[in-house]
């Protein structure tokens, strides 16, 4: 999970980059970076660990010069996430010049990385999945170069190429040096990508490519349609739009976690509105609640703040429950879900997050998560809720178990680190220390998301039941990547 923008301009774009890089801040907090291009064709790139507002100065923004950029925020799914080296954008010199972002996570890079050696005598400098993905763009475009000038047909057949070698998840935008801007999504549109434009002062339309809908909707652009799966979108030096469908046989199916999770409640993905699609959810996991507690169990619904806000409003108000914030939540700490290591995401939960005795002292509570992964946050969540006296603690998820690890762009790589994983629901009630434990059925998940639109009919559901929509991840890949995870 990363967040990705790129803007084509009639003025310098810095200052758009670096305002929707802030907005998509909570989908990496490791590492970001930005690059523009003038229309020379000469680079300008500036990228640093950790957060936006602390990454760049105003000397960096002096110097990133140009009519067309791109930016990235991290959460790191491959390489280090502490290394500046693994931070994006990357650049190869030729042909033209190609800087590249890219959201999501490859599943062939063990071939990749040998076809690159071998075959096109590409070198590779880190273990980062993206510094493949521009190397194979850059030896296709190599490749489709027909005479001297780059026109937008060579392009997309670049991309078609690529979409033939490269297995996963990947939105991508990149800048090619005296030409424009490229943004290409996967053949299943695992991971999100939104077309806006909007008009400048001199008449011309400006063009941005982002992660989620709400970049577009802050810098005052209208949004056009989402990226098609396996789509390709180029913009010119003139701000003229090309696009052709890239892949042979395309087929969309979202991550379902963007919904759950990932993304901002006031996005709105494949036409399907985020805060509407996790409404539903808490009306269909009312349910279930409803199903597998005993009546009178519960005096008090209390969401873990964000995320699973508006499914515990549902939940509330559909079994006729009070709904209250026991929870004061902490700003400045990151989301702990994303945090590498245990013991960062158990001590940030804490931090994060303190428990308000007057709203719990002698009530049975229902606290509604998002979500749970790793255990690591519910369980600290349960026993501060307990510490704060409360009588009883039922705990509820707005999706199902996590059971399976998840290898198109969530860092959930290994089976053992998943609290679900092998047990049982009591059994993961005692783990976590709760009286009751209820989880989102899958189905009602599913259906949850996908009544927001009639034009997704499947989704990425990997990491609750193990069916892989690209079709290419083995049991031999997934213990590679557990393998990989534990050296």
């Amino acid at each position: 999970m990363c967040g990705i923008v790129g803007v084509v301009g009639q003025g310098h774009v810095n200052q758009d980059v670096y305002d929707s890089l802030l907005l998509l801040q909570h989908r990496g907090q490791d590492s970001t970076g930005i690059a523009t291009a003038e229309p020379s064709g000469v680079f300008h790139l500036a990228k640093a660990r950790g957060m936006v507002r602390e990454a760049f100065r105003t000397r960096d923004m002096r110097a990133l010069l140009g009519t067309i950029g791109l930016g990235h925020v991290r959460y790191a799914t491959k390489g280090t996430a502490s290394s500046e080296e693994e931070a994006q954008p990357f650049y190869v010199n030729a042909p033209y010049g190609i800087v590249l972002v890219h959201n999501g996570n490859l599943t062939n890079t063990r071939e990749l990385t040998e076809e690159l050696f071998h075959n096109d005598r590409r070198h590779l400098n880190t273990s980062s999945d993206t510094e493949l993905l521009v190397n194979v763009l850059a030896n296709e475009l190599q490749s489709s170069i027909a005479g001297l000038e780059l026109d937008p047909e060579q392009i997309f057949h670049a991309v078609a190429r690529v979409h033939e070698r490269v297995e996963g998840s990947y939105a991508s935008i990149a800048l090619i040096a005296g030409y424009g801007l490229l943004a290409f999504r996967d053949p299943f549109g695992i991971r999100p990508l939104i077309l806006g434009t909007r008009k400048a002062a001199n008449g011309h339309y400006e063009w941005i490519v982002a992660s989620e809908s709400l970049v577009l909707e802050n810098g005052g652009f209208d949004v056009v349609r989402d990226v098609a799966p396996g789509e390709a979108v180029f913009i010119d030096l003139e701000g003229r739009l090309h696009t052709k469908q890239c892949a042979a046989n395309p087929r969309l199916a979202p991550c379902s976690f963007e919904y759950v999770y990932l993304a901002r409640p006031d996005s709105e993905m494949n036409g399907i509105s985020v805060y509407e699609a996790r409404l539903r959810m808490g009306e269909r996991l009312a349910d279930t609640i409803a199903k597998y507690t005993p009546q009178g169990s519960i005096d008090v619904v209390m969401p873990i703040p964000d995320s699973s806000r508006p499914a515990a409003m549902q939940v509330a108000r559909k079994l006729g429950l009070e709904y209250r914030e026991g929870f004061y939540k902490n700003r400045y700490i990151g989301r702990t879900f994303i945090m590498p290591g245990q013991a960062v995401r158990k001590k940030s939960v804490r931090q994060k997050l303190n428990a308000m005795s007057s709203e719990f002292k002698g009530k049975n509570v229902l606290l509604i998560d998002d979500s749970i992964v790793r255990g690591t946050t519910s369980k600290e969540i349960i026993q501060m809720a307990r510490d704060a006296g409360a009588k009883s603690v039922t705990f509820a998820s707005a999706a199902p178990p996590v059971r399976f690890p998840h290898v198109y762009g969530i860092n959930m790589p290994s089976r053992q680190e998943l609290v679900a994983h092998g047990r049982t629901i009591p059994e993961i009630a005692e783990e976590l220390g709760c009286d009751y434990l209820v989880y989102q059925e899958i189905d009602d998940l599913k259906a949850a998301i996908l009544e927001g639109s009639p034009d997704v009919e499947d989704l990425d559901m990997s990491c609750f039941d193990g069916r892989y929509v690209t079709g290419t991840v083995s049991d031999e890949y997934l213990a590679w990547v557990e393998g990989s995870q534990e050296s």
